[in-house]
């Protein structure tokens, strides 16, 4: 069987709407590396969209999973609980940010958790407006769609989004959006669209992850939670992308000094096993009646197991260390390219949550052309890459943090040959 031949297949059996970045498919994992069907190995700077930050198929997750299938694999939490559960839940009200009170809640999908985020926000602060940022991304059901700041692809062609959700411009100096400038078109805002008193929420990224990988500022995020007190407005923090060690830290708002209200999770949080997250201050989180949150699926006991076992993980083998360490690598390996590869505009990241940026030579005109020839051409050589930006123009790496680092020392080869290739 060859990827051609499947990729035939899926043309005739898969619907066009959910796009695929390669044409090579799978056949096992391990760790950093993939292999496909024909038998071609790739090192994997994808990590499934950050999801397998502890690596494929890592031995003390696998071994979590296996011991839970021997037990049971459903009743549904709110019909028959199980510990496990309440235990994980125990562990995110001590990590996630914020010394305060905390209560948790298990549901399937990061864009679940964000729903789940926004109807909490309007059960405890009885307003109903939400306040999202342009270039962030929440998730593809109708408030995740409704709350990302990106149109092509996802919101083209499904209609009116819902009510009572506005965006303002997220602060990224390398394209002249100043902090002075978002807070003063949030004040326009107030002024001219919404009235602060019916807004519910704030919801963020800390980095924006389909939007670019641009990171908040440190004194814009305390800023806004400045003024998400003065009105009364909770704080969202969307850490699906960010969270489990990916910055640097367990949590990306652990940089910043101030704490959200509530904060959704979800990839990183099962290591490649179905599980999302809400953790909020425990007067919020109960604001909704019994009944009122749940879902026959929501942390289900292997995503639970999984959960557990990533939290070891990350705490035994220092993976907020090595992320800061594999991302200084990375970044200074970018760094050496600069006068090679006149296309780089900007090198970033916290952690291992790290991006290139192009620009055409001589302007700061976005060059995503430039970018897809890199990730075809690494492609072809054994290295997978993601774009992402609002213009396409940007590198996103995210390979497991738990990589080899003999591997790692080899994707950066690849890299680096690559990039001189295409300049």
């Amino acid at each position: 069987m060859t990827n051609a031949q499947i990729a035939a297949r899926r043309t005739d059996a898969i619907a066009r709407g959910v796009g695929v970045t390669t044409q090579i498919y799978a056949d096992r994992a391990e760790n950093a590396e993939i292999w496909d069907v024909e038998g071609r190995r790739y090192i994997d700077f994808a990590a499934g969209i950050a999801v397998v930050n502890t690596g494929h198929r890592h031995p003390k997750i696998i071994a979590a999973v296996k011991d839970q299938l021997d037990r049971f694999t459903h009743t549904c939490h709110q019909v028959v609980p199980y510990e496990n559960y309440v235990r994980l839940a125990e562990r995110l009200n001590d990590l996630v940010p914020g010394d305060f009170q905390k209560k948790t809640i298990f549901v399937t999908t990061g864009a679940e958790a964000v729903e789940n985020a926004v109807k909490i926000a309007r059960a405890a602060t009885r307003r109903s407006a939400i306040i999202a940022f342009t270039g962030g991304f929440h998730g593809r059901t109708f408030m995740g769609m409704s709350l990302t700041g990106k149109v092509v692809p996802y919101k083209t062609g499904f209609g009116a989004m819902l009510p009572d959700v506005f965006h303002i411009p997220f602060p990224v100096e390398l394209h002249g959006q100043s902090v002075d400038a978002t807070f003063a078109a949030l004040d326009t805002l107030f002024k001219a669209d919404v009235d602060p008193n019916c807004v519910a929420a704030f919801i963020i990224e800390p980095v924006q992850g389909e939007g670019g990988f641009y990171e908040a500022p440190r004194a814009f995020m305390q800023k806004l939670r400045e003024l998400a007190d003065k009105h009364n407005i909770l704080l969202i923090a969307d850490e699906v992308q960010t969270g489990f060690s990916r910055t640097g830290k367990t949590f990306a708002m652990e940089h910043y000094g101030v704490a959200a209200d509530i904060t959704t999770m979800a990839k990183g949080l099962g290591g490649g096993f179905p599980i999302a997250a809400v953790t909020g201050r425990a007067d919020i989180m109960d604001a909704p009646g019994p009944g009122g949150l749940g879902g026959t699926y929501g942390g289900n006991p292997i995503g639970i197991a999984a959960g557990n076992a990533v939290l070891d993980v990350i705490e035994d083998e220092k993976l907020n260390e090595r992320a800061d360490l594999l991302g200084a690598r990375l970044k200074q390996r970018l760094q050496s390219l600069v006068s090679a590869v006149p296309q780089i505009a900007d090198i970033r990241g916290p952690g291992f949550m790290n991006a290139v940026e192009f620009h055409f030579p001589g302007n700061k005109t976005p060059n995503a052309d430039f970018t897809h020839k890199v990730r075809e051409r690494a492609l072809e050589k054994g290295l997978i890459l993601l774009t992402c930006g609002v213009y396409g123009n940007v590198i996103r790496f995210l390979a497991p943090i738990t990589i080899q680092d003999n591997v790692f020392a080899e994707a950066l080869d690849i890299l680096d040959e690559t990039l001189r290739e295409c300049a």
